[in-house]
């Protein structure tokens, strides 16, 4: 048996979609919601052959893959994670790039030679990293009106990753890639009005009038920090969200909390579009967080450590080292 693992949001699909367009293979789909990343702990050791790893944390994932890799199985990991200690095995293809201005849609894409060029700039665009995609589709010759429609394209996926279990999302993640891969073209979606892009255009719109509608909780000198409440509509769109306050205040760290059903909160981070770092390394210093530098997250934030989380990230962008 063969596997694809990959992260939920717009870089883990689009990653994948890239890999089997070019090499389409029948492997059994490893994903769930943008926050799911252990997942290489579910593929099986044993009558497993190769798996394909995209878009989550090597660091995160490091028990799991050892195991696969002594047990002999072929392992092709891209990622632009923390990494951690990259193992030295024969059967590890690694294609690790931790840059800030790179996604693992982008690493695919070098792989692959350019072949779904137009994907790999949907995925950078759903990643937020927005001046990358937009130099690369004016490197590809794109309209100003195609380089927008592959922006929207890459943050609707993205934003169909976000929520607590699969049941918030319009769209299993599995279930979107299977359908994208009816799309050897980013721009086919637009003329199909039976496509997932418009499905998640008109959600899109109504969740984030919603997000808009609310004032921040905290606003300092280096961070803005937004709670959004315990309902579908506030998971679904809190990453996004967070990317659109980044875009909007560039010289700002941004936080979104999402209250959670056990009373903590899911915490999204985006670092300063102006300095694109440190977003991991804070959210490291809790239990359940990490990402990277541009952008990171914790999955169970303590309410009674909100506001540590807000000196330690204020503290960190005043050039307090912590």
């Amino acid at each position: 048996m063969n596997y694809d693992v990959f992260n939920g949001d717009a870089d883990g699909i689009i990653s994948l979609l890239q890999l089997r367009l070019a090499q389409p293979a029948n492997n059994k789909l490893i994903t769930g919601v943008k926050r799911d990343i252990e997942l290489l702990k579910t593929v099986p050791v044993n009558d497993t052959d190769e798996v394909v790893v995209l878009d989550i944390s090597m660091e995160k994932n490091i028990n799991a893959l050892v195991e696969l890799l002594d047990s002999g199985v072929k392992v092709f990991y891209a990622d632009h994670h923390r990494s951690g200690d990259i193992p030295n095995a024969a059967n590890l293809n690694a294609l690790i790039d931790l840059d800030p201005n790179v996604c693992t849609g982008l690493l695919v894409d070098k792989w692959l030679e350019g072949q779904f060029h137009l994907w790999a700039i949907t995925a950078a665009y759903g990643d937020n990293l927005f001046a990358k995609a937009d130099l690369l589709s004016k490197e590809a010759g794109l309209a100003e009106e195609q380089s927008e429609q592959l922006k929207q394209l890459g943050i609707l996926i993205n934003y169909n990753g976000y929520g607590s279990s699969v049941e918030d999302l319009h769209f299993h993640p599995a279930e979107l890639f299977k359908l994208l891969l009816n799309y050897p073209s980013p721009f086919d979606l637009f003329a199909d009005k039976s496509s997932p892009y418009w499905v998640l255009h008109d959600a899109y719109e109504a969740d984030m009038a919603n997000a808009l509608a609310i004032a921040p909780r905290y606003k300092g000198e280096q961070f803005a920090l937004f709670e959004l409440p315990d309902l579908p509509w506030a998971r679904r769109v809190s990453g996004v969200y967070g990317n659109h306050l980044a875009n909007q205040t560039p010289g700002l760290a941004n936080g979104v909390l999402t209250l959670n059903a056990d009373n903590t909160y899911t915490v999204s981070l985006r670092a300063p579009l102006n300095n694109k770092q440190g977003a991991g390394d804070i959210c490291s210093q809790f239990a359940t967080g990490g990402g990277r530098a541009a952008a990171a997250g914790i999955n169970a934030l303590a309410k009674d450590d909100v506001n540590q989380f807000i000196s330690v990230t204020e503290r960190y962008y005043s050039g307090q080292i912590t």
